[in-house]
């Protein structure tokens, strides 16, 4: 329990150490969807592992009617991730998100195909994704990779790599 307690703490200080605007740990904790949402994903992320599928769907959708943050319970998502604003957030089944990620509002990390197969992105470390934009297909974006707003990426994105719209270009 204690652990659990400790990466919340560690969850709400990333939030802090992320927004300036944020006055308080209780203001994150109570008021920003971010962290419920992915409070509310670990649990049902627990529930589909043990294959309770129907109990984790449902945990799912009351964090999506809360937050407006829709998380698959099979996404895999990791430490420290900051889901800014939140609202239109959408994370695929079969979906990874790395450590000390930034994800903002209108993301869409999606498959292209309905073959129960990996299907949604692997996002690695640090990356920071901008608002709008749509990852899609089981493709890999690379530690430290910044993706713009509203870019439309379908092709492996390399470490350190900045993507920008309108047809995601890397820049130089």
């Amino acid at each position: 329990m204690f652990g659990l307690w400790k990466r919340f703490k560690a969850l709400l200080d990333t939030y802090r150490a992320y927004d300036p605007a944020a006055k308080s740990l209780w203001e994150i904790a109570l008021l920003y969807p971010g962290p419920k949402a992915l409070i509310m994903h670990r649990l049902a992320h627990l529930f589909y592992k043990a294959e309770l599928y129907f109990v984790a769907r449902f945990v799912a959708e009351i964090s999506r009617w809360l937050t407006g943050i829709e998380i698959h319970p099979g996404a895999t998502l990791g430490r420290r991730l900051v889901i800014d604003h939140g609202f239109g957030v959408v994370i695929g089944e079969t979906a990874i998100v790395g450590d000390d990620c930034v994800i903002f509002h209108g993301v869409t990390l999606g498959g292209i195909k309905f073959d129960p197969v990996k299907r949604h992105p692997t996002v690695g470390n640090k990356v920071m994704i901008g608002t709008g934009a749509k990852i899609l297909g089981p493709i890999m974006i690379g530690d430290g990779a910044m993706i713009g707003a509203n870019s439309v990426v379908v092709k492996d994105v390399p470490a350190g790599a900045t993507m920008v719209a309108p047809l995601a270009q890397q820049l130089k």
